[in-house]
């Protein structure tokens, strides 16, 4: 059983779910309407040292749902053109087949029963996937359907900061403003601070056997 600041096992140490940190990039807020345009992920492992680390990352561009709306907005902070010609997207079920096949093999392999969601407002990524999956039909969704962690609250936690770039500074990452808003970028920091806050509560909690 989990102890706080006592070695673990993953399968252990978040009740048999293996945090899985996820940022999408859209085209717009709403999850019914609009279109998923970009996925990353990254799986959390436990290094040599036992403490939590960005492991293996999966990363797709997505072909927009037919009807999709896309907000000119949304383009202008991502960055995305959907229909560029080398793009190199997938078509939803494709693009979800793609990033859940490497986690669901990690969660077998850390002996977890399911992937739970990490993400800086975790419910809007989290809600982007379910719709997606709804829509396309993609099967074995390694996801937890609503339970989620957010590193908007865990930031705010630790550091007093709710925003990504203020809460990586707060933690001594380095950050390049010019990377933001892509989805493979904000994954890595989002996953670099959910370890280091992981990581810290549990040298606060350090216990001697």
């Amino acid at each position: 059983m989990y102890q706080p600041g006592k070695k673990f096992n993953m399968a252990d140490r978040f009740r048999g779910y293996l945090p899985v940190v996820v940022d999408v990039e859209t085209g717009g807020f709403n999850a019914q309407t609009d279109a998923l345009l970009e996925v990353a992920a990254v799986v959390v492992t436990i290094g040599a040292d036992g403490e939590l680390t960005p492991g293996q990352s999966v990363s797709t561009h997505v072909i927009p749902f037919e009807g999709a709306n896309i907000e000119e907005a949304s383009l202008q902070v991502n960055g995305i053109d959907p229909w560029h010609p080398l793009r190199a997207a997938r078509e939803e079920a494709a693009a979800l087949k793609h990033i859940f096949t490497p986690i669901r093999q990690a969660v077998q392999e850390q002996n977890c029963t399911r992937a739970i969601l990490v993400g800086h407002n975790a419910f809007f990524d989290l809600n982007f996937i379910n719709k997606a999956v709804e829509r396309s039909g993609a099967k074995r969704n390694p996801f937890h359907p609503f339970s989620c962690f957010d590193t908007v609250s865990l930031g705010g936690l630790a550091y007093g900061q709710t925003v990504l770039s203020r809460a990586a500074d707060a933690a001594g990452m380095d950050w390049d403003t010019s990377e933001a808003h892509s989805a493979v970028y904000d994954t890595r920091k989002t996953a670099e601070l959910f370890c280091g806050i992981i990581n810290r509560w549990e040298k606060l909690n350090e216990k001697s056997d």
